[in-house]
């Protein structure tokens, strides 16, 4: 029986999509009641479509042949012709289905029986908006009928009030003063298709046409927060600026004499009312409704009554952004003064050179003035004021601190970005101008590197190396002038790592230039120290000697760095002797004894001294022929402990009478 059901389920026939607006509008025109007459054809071969712009001029005329608007000067129009989107726009629909038809340059006449609603301009508005639903509207109107019979007029008193989208006028007539702005007078021609019935008109009788004469006054927007009914934002006076989306503001609200001051977000005010301020902008006034159910507990409104609706008018006087840098509220950015540009397109880049005034104290109200407060000058505008509160780990627990300032102290600091210069971007520069830039920032990454800043030194040369890798070089000299850099730039490089401990990067960014050039002086005595700093004795040597054979002059700098080396070397081979003294002290009958306690100690991993077998010095031929010669000697002690011989070989101890 399951199994039946699941057929008829599956053989039920589906929803039918709900038909599309341009689907419901040529499904009422009746076939023959719109047509089009080609008067002048145009050229091309593509034709617009929904999404495209496009520029027209038209003149309306009734079947009489009477005009009743125009955009051409020479049927009284303003010369000035039409922009409108198809599909987006509103048009009659002569235009909208006529228009899609048509070439560019095509001149055409389309003819309908039913005009439906046309629009003549008396008198143009203000701006360009337009009311729409939900707003709510105000207007003088009156109406006549098409032999000039006055039906209604409220041309005096009080404007004619409604709601937009709500069927409180005639159908037509809201199609009219949708497209009109604010101050915009005009006639509506309106027919009898259109003539809907509404608390404007209770009684349609039987009108072929009514002329309706409209003057917009003013129209406001109403917005259901919800879509119930149950939180509406009526908007009394337009406010200034877009930003309306808030996560950690803090804002002033007119209350009572003084702003009321709560930060968005953390539920000082009742839910509702923080939803309609949420799409507010900065002096912007209006009425927000709020149901019992979003009349949540608050400061604002301590204990909350059995109100169904409270109706709260507000006034957004000012807010100002509040950003947690960190996410955990230890590092706190709050704009005092808002800045110039779009944010965060208009904010400094790294390697920008900043401009700045900052005052800086501690929190106990004590002036100091702290450093590091980059995170929060990134997210700056040029003008911007701003109020930045720091943990000690992010102010002074991580930078040189001044006497007069406590360990393990928080700071706040005022700053003032004045502005800042971009880093140039090398897209369309010559190489000239591109060699300087890259020649500004190496000295600006030597300056940190003297300052002992090794990171940010190793980041300013591998920026530029970076950028290296698209330039390219027109000739013989600009590719000489630009290997040079690029190789002086590596070498700083493994400077760094060398200063940072990194050996054997270092050795690898010395190869890249050596790979290159083979002979190139101070790639070896870079990699010569790289080697020596890793205790690979041999190629520093090696390194060191082909640095005098291929360059005399550097023959001084290289036999003081031999003479360093012969220093480690002393000293690694001094701490060695000291690390096996207690070894050499045993008699021969406690060899044995030594023998399985070190072979006790290596089973354990706790024998220290192991050594790598490129670090031996042992390459002496005669050496190693006595070496040879006691091997039957060594044996049995070779086998406790296979590594000895080349420890003692290591350290010139071949000939030891113990052995």
């Amino acid at each position: 029986m399951a199994v039946a059901e699941d057929a008829e389920l599956e053989v039920a026939p589906q929803n039918k999509k709900p038909p599309t607006e341009d689907e419901k509008r040529r499904k009422k025109i009746v076939p023959g009641s719109l047509m089009k007459a080609l008067i002048r054809p145009g050229g091309g071969d593509s034709r617009p479509s929904d999404g495209d712009q496009v520029i027209y001029h038209c003149t309306i005329r009734t079947l009489d042949g009477v005009v009743v608007e125009s955009t051409r000067l020479e049927n009284g129009g303003r010369g000035t012709p039409i922009r409108h989107v198809l599909g987006k726009s509103k048009m009659i629909v002569g235009l909208l289905e006529g228009i899609p038809t048509m070439l560019k340059g095509e001149v055409a006449m389309v003819v309908s029986d039913d005009l439906g609603v046309v629009k003549k301009v008396i008198n143009e508005g203000q701006g360009w908006e337009s009311p729409r639903e939900p707003y709510e509207v105000k207007a003088w109107i009156s109406a006549k009928t098409g032999d000039g019979k006055l039906i209604l007029s409220h041309m005096e008193g009080e404007p004619y009030f409604f709601t937009f989208g709500k069927s409180e006028v005639p159908k037509g007539l809201e199609m009219g003063i949708g497209t009109m702005t604010r101050g915009e007078k005009a006639i509506v021609y309106v027919t009898s298709q259109y003539l809907t019935q509404s608390p404007l008109i209770p009684v349609i009788e039987s009108f072929e046409e009514v002329h309706f004469e409209v003057e917009l006054v003013h129209f406001i927007q109403v917005r259901d927060m919800l879509g119930d009914g149950r939180l509406i934002k009526r908007r009394i006076r337009d406010g200034k600026g877009w930003v309306s989306e808030f996560s950690l503001f803090q804002l002033g609200l007119v209350f009572v004499g003084e702003p009321y001051f709560f930060t968005f977000g953390k539920s000082e005010v009742p839910k509702g009312l923080e939803m309609g301020i949420g799409t507010m902008t900065r002096g912007e006034k209006a009425i927000v409704y709020v149901t019992s159910q979003y009349l949540t507990q608050s400061p604002l409104i301590p204990v909350i009554e059995s109100f169904e609706e409270v109706h709260f008018e507000v006034e957004l006087v000012h807010f100002i952004q509040v950003r947690d840098m960190l996410g955990d509220g230890r590092l706190i950015k709050r704009r005092i003064r808002d800045g110039k540009g779009d944010f965060p397109m208009d904010c400094p880049l790294h390697d920008s050179l900043l401009r700045v005034h900052y005052k800086g104290m501690l929190l106990d109200g004590e002036r100091r003035v702290p450093e590091g407060f980059e995170m929060c000058v990134r997210l700056m505008l040029p003008g911007e004021i701003a109020l930045v509160t720091c943990p000690p780990d992010y102010a002074y627990d991580k930078f040189p601190r001044p006497a007069n300032v406590p360990e393990g102290a928080h700071v706040q600091w005022e700053i003032e970005l004045l502005g800042f210069e971009m880093p140039k971007d090398w897209t369309g520069l010559n190489f000239k101008s591109i060699m300087d830039d890259a020649e500004k920032i190496r000295l600006t990454g030597n300056r940190l590197f003297k300052e002992g800043k090794f990171e940010l030194a190793k980041a300013k040369y591998e920026k530029v190396l970076r950028e290296f890798n698209h330039v390219n070089p027109q000739d013989d000299d600009e590719g000489k002038e630009f290997v040079n850099a690029r190789n002086l730039l590596h070498l700083n490089v493994a400077a760094c790592q060398l200063k940072l401990g990194e050996c054997r990067k270092s050795i690898e960014t010395c190869n890249k230039v050596l790979d290159a050039n083979h002979a190139h002086v101070k790639a070896l005595y870079r990699r010569g120290m790289a080697y020596m700093a890793a205790g690979d004795f041999e190629e520093a040597r090696a390194d060191f000697k082909m640095m005098m054979k291929v360059d005399k002059l550097s023959e001084a700098d290289a036999t003081a760095a031999l003479l360093k080396l012969k220093q480690k070397e002393q000293e690694v081979e001094k701490k060695a002797r000291k690390q096996f003294k207690g070894l050499f002290d045993k008699k021969p009958g406690e060899i044995a004894v030594a023998g399985s306690e070190d072979k006790e100690d290596n089973d354990t991993g706790e024998n220290p001294n192991n050594f790598d077998k490129e670090d031996s010095d042992a390459d002496n031929s005669e050496e190693s022929r006595e070496a040879e010669a006691d091997a039957d000697q060594m044996g049995w002690f070779s086998r406790i402990w296979p590594t000895g011989g080349r420890l003692f070989s290591a350290l010139g101890l071949q000939r030891c009478s113990i052995l």
